[in-house]
């Protein structure tokens, strides 16, 4: 992005619903709004550091530290009870998974870094290389980490759906 204020109104159009669609995913809804714009601002203000046609990896990654400091800001605000709460770091399988219960299973099952992975390029459809921008890695390791977590993924929703049909049969 040049330091043009309509190139970044144009990728600020562009780019709002993803950011929004992705911070929904894993913060409660009525904080999206203002991550977003929490996203925008420290874009804004780190906009010549954007490789040209990276601009939306680099948006996700700049929403994955605000989402990391909005939870960080939410623990203190919360009573010693969330010391016993994990936090994750994917969305919920809940929301992806209604109707499939072994697949949802499933998912729970994966590594939190297996499940936001997944998330990055299934649900928010990124490539291969944008994730890879996102997750501060080369595009080699996250076909690699890709694979094995399609292939956990897999192993583990053929062992719920087994769990389920002994228990069925008996």
């Amino acid at each position: 992005m040049d330091k043009d204020h309509s190139s970044f109104r144009e990728v600020y159009r562009e780019y709002l619903g993803p950011i929004r669609a992705y911070l929904a995913r894993r913060v409660p809804f009525g904080d999206v709004e203002d991550l977003a714009a929490d996203v925008f601002a420290v874009a804004w203000k780190k906009h010549t550091s954007v490789t040209p046609g990276q601009e939306l990896p680099w948006l996700y990654r700049i929403a994955s530290f605000v989402v990391a400091n909005y939870r960080r800001k939410e623990r203190h605000r919360l009573d010693v009870l969330w010391l016993f709460h994990e936090p994750d770091t994917a969305p919920a399988a809940d929301s992806f998974f209604d109707g499939d219960p072994d697949l949802a299973t499933a998912w729970k099952a994966l590594s939190l870094a297996q499940q936001e992975l997944l998330a990055l390029v299934i649900v928010e459809g990124l490539p291969v290389q944008d994730a890879a921008v996102v997750l501060a890695t080369t595009p080699n390791a996250v076909s690699i980490r890709l694979h094995r977590a399609k292939k956990q993924l897999a192993e583990n929703l053929a062992t719920t759906q087994g769990e389920r049909i002994s228990s069925e049969g008996t």
